[in-house]
């Protein structure tokens, strides 16, 4: 990075909330309602209702409409584009982790921060992949910052996934997969094999599937299940992608009393995990990067200084330091976006609620002397975020609208 000319403080600082830019006067992904909101993706732990002033990435527009409502007050701008509010420079980039998902950029006098939101590395086909940016200082998630979590190439995963939808066919039994219905149900839908049988979609997916065909993303054919094409034969040969919330619901009962279960998350690498959710498979498979993608995105910005978010805080604070580089951690509230898992090292989600942030900050932190972990003004720990996307359990619902992009020099 060059020289710049540091700002009389940081760009961001924790608040009860959530993230802060002081020069800017707005908030990232802020838990608690707010004036002016930058939303990294439309995840509902991230994204919340009950802000004055929304920001994000044109592909989140349809979405957040949906979830939030569509009067909310919604300015959208594409990849890259900058926008200049009250001399903060601000722009979007991809984050690889769903549809509309970005990177946070501020610059202010050449010093240049980076929030990440949450994200992974390997290209999935239905949104752009992450792009590393270059930065003073990153701020990252470390969800499934742990060495044990190492994920399987994408030609690995559907090679076992449409081999365990075949099988099942072959047997006249029909194949439930339980995914998260925004992102990792469109990443499976994407490269399931339709050859093999019918594609059925539980109601809280297939309004979703409409929104990334609208957005030019190329899924196979689906059908919701109550289609009058599908008998009892096409049924037992289908697979269904379903929200973890139809497990063991009423809902089911159409598929047959033999049908074959399996649950994509990235939690699928820990032995027992599919054991306590009482399902056939388990494929291992996440929207976030895993061990080694933290590392290669983290050394891609070239930041000096990194700030640890919701996950296995301590363990990456400390992996770091070991690094050379400034760790500390900023607590915050993200959780309960994803596939819930009791029980998981952390609280609940494949996103997780930075519950070990502050603590991860008093001892883990490797500033300078002095500094404490927990910079700026602290932020409070509380209950995770709302969990689930609305209307998961439901079988009907459209998307909603998609909003305009700003023009250049609109504040955020």
């Amino acid at each position: 990075m060059t020289v710049r000319t540091s700002p009389a403080s940081d760009l961001i600082v924790a608040r009860p909330e959530g993230l802060y830019c002081p020069a800017g006067d707005f908030y990232i992904d802020p838990w608690r309602p707010v004036a002016r909101a930058v939303i990294t993706h439309a995840h509902s732990d991230h994204a919340r209702w009950g802000h004055g002033h929304y920001l994000a990435h044109e592909h989140s527009a349809a979405i957040l409409r949906r979830r939030l409502g569509a009067d909310i007050h919604l300015q959208t701008l594409p990849y890259g584009e900058g926008i200049n509010h009250h001399g903060v420079r601000v722009s979007l980039h991809p984050a690889g982790h769903v549809l509309g998902s970005a990177q946070v950029r501020l610059e202010v006098g050449g010093e240049v921060w980076v929030a990440s939101g949450d994200y992974k590395l390997e290209s999935d086909g239905t949104c752009p992949p992450f792009e590393a940016v270059r930065c003073h200082t990153f701020i990252t998630e470390s969800t499934f910052g742990l060495p044990i979590y190492r994920w399987p190439s994408q030609p690995e995963l559907f090679q076992d996934i449409n081999a365990w939808w075949q099988a099942n066919a072959a047997q006249g039994r029909a194949s439930v997969l339980y995914a998260y219905a925004l992102g990792k149900a469109q990443r499976l839908l994407h490269g399931l094999d339709p050859s093999i049988g019918p594609i059925v979609c539980h109601g809280a997916v297939e309004p979703l599937n409409a929104v990334y065909r609208d957005l030019g993303v190329q899924l196979p054919p689906t059908v919701m299940a109550t289609d009058p094409s599908l008998d009892k034969a096409s049924l037992g040969r289908s697979i269904v992608i379903a929200p973890p919330s139809a497990a063991r619901s009423t809902w089911l009962r159409r598929f047959g009393p033999d049908l074959a279960d399996a649950f994509a998350s990235g939690w699928m690498q820990l032995r027992g995990t599919r054991r306590r959710r009482g399902v056939d498979r388990g494929f291992v498979v996440s929207d976030h990067a895993d061990w080694p993608g933290l590392q290669t995105a983290i050394r891609a910005t070239g930041a000096e200084r990194v700030f640890v978010t919701h996950g296995s805080v301590p363990v990456m604070v400390r992996w770091l330091c070991e690094q050379g580089l400034q760790a500390q951690a900023f607590a915050t509230e993200y959780g309960h976006e994803d596939d819930s898992e009791p029980g998981m090292p952390e609280t609940g989600g494949e996103s997780r609620q930075s519950s070990d942030a502050a603590e991860a900050g008093e001892r883990s932190g490797c500033g300078k002397p002095g500094e404490t972990g927990q910079p700026g003004e602290g932020g409070e720990r509380s209950e995770p975020g709302e969990s689930g996307e609305s209307g998961e359990s439901g079988e009907s619902g459209e998307p909603g609208e998609s909003g305009g992009s700003a023009g250049p020099g609109a504040a955020p």
